[in-house]
């Protein structure tokens, strides 16, 4: 593993059927205070990686190593304990309980030290002010940006070393995609985590990548540093593998 690696993914499978792999043999690092985003047509097993990274999926052949530790199919609880945190595509807020609740609710893993979450509560409202200004208002009543702004903030409650994020701008107006992108950017700013980006919308994720790797039909077919690519190359990269 690199010094500077949180993660390394190594000739990784995994899929959903028994025989059937999703993923075939893939191998990717994410580096410490750093986001690491993931791009690829529709199937090419983005969010698939994700699931099996956090032990959702087992992996049929291959380590996921974090931290130095292999942790290739562990349960999500011990991961979570760990310092990896999930955060899926969909907003996955509890809308009648209170923003403060919400969060409250990420920090179960250490629910009994109440000295610790008063300093995530204090840490996680330096990050997002506007989420101590809502601290009492339900859910529910967020806008969409302000409601990712949850999700993200909520995984944060653990202080996480790694930071697995699903499509966070996925069915969001335009006008909230920015709104998202500086909440993901003062997230990896605060912590210095890891961040693993599953992204569609690669033009407003671009310029927040430090590495990109570029998935089609569970392989990578293209990585390097984010400023080795623009929105024409990946535009063209993408088509490519479309046709083949």
């Amino acid at each position: 593993m690199t010094a500077s690696a949180t993660l390394e993914v190594t000739n990784l499978s995994a899929g959903y059927v028994p025989g059937v792999d999703i993923l075939s043999h893939l191998s990717i690092t994410a580096a410490k205070n750093a986001v690491t985003l993931i791009i690829g047509p529709n199937g090419a097993g983005k969010s698939t990686l994700l699931r099996a990274i956090f032990g959702l999926l087992k992996p049929s052949t291959g380590r996921v190593v974090f931290d130095g530790k292999d942790v290739t199919g562990a349960n999500p609880s011990t991961l979570k304990a760990s310092g990896v945190s999930y955060v899926t595509q969909d907003i996955n807020s509890f809308p009648l309980l209170t923003v403060e609740e919400n969060l409250l609710m990420g920090a179960w893993v250490f629910r009994r030290d109440s000295a610790r979450i008063a300093r995530q509560f204090e840490q996680v409202y330096a990050m997002f002010p506007i989420l101590k200004e809502k601290r009492r208002d339900r859910a529910g009543s967020l806008s969409g940006g302000q409601g990712r702004m949850l999700s993200v903030a909520r995984e944060m409650m653990t202080s996480p070393s790694l930071l697995l994020i699903d499509e966070p701008t996925v069915g969001l107006a335009p006008n909230l995609v920015a709104q998202v992108y500086e909440t993901l950017a003062t997230a990896r700013a605060a912590t210095g985590a890891a961040v693993l980006l599953v992204e569609q919308n690669v033009e407003e994720a671009l310029p927040l990548a430090d590495h990109l790797y570029l998935l089609n039909l569970g392989q990578v077919k293209a990585h390097g540093p984010g400023r080795e690519f623009d929105n024409a190359r990946v535009r063209a990269l993408v088509q490519e593998c479309l046709l083949g």
